[in-house]
């Protein structure tokens, strides 16, 4: 019994404290528009009958948001990546 599409992102969205206006902002990162009505859907309880399964694209893309939104945008090839400076 492995876990599911919607185990992953119930436990990231949890892990992360995470609310449903966040995971739209988030997969708005990656131009992927998913509703709140349709992310209640997938956190619902598998008995539920309006329970969803989430799909392979849509974890994909909200997975590349959440690296957006927690590193920032990536640079663009042949940039040199930007120094941290240390604070005294």
């Amino acid at each position: 019994m492995g876990l599911t599409n919607n185990d992953i992102f119930k436990k990231l969205r949890v892990a992360h404290k995470l609310r449903v206006t966040d995971i739209v902002d988030i997969c708005a990162l990656v131009d992927l528009k998913v509703s709140k009505a349709e992310l209640g859907a997938f956190f619902r309880n598998e008995e539920h009958p309006k329970y969803v399964e989430c799909g392979d694209q849509i974890l994909r893309n909200f997975l590349n948001g959440l690296i957006i939104h927690l590193r920032g945008p990536m640079p663009p090839k042949g940039a040199k990546p930007q120094q941290k400076t240390k604070k005294k």
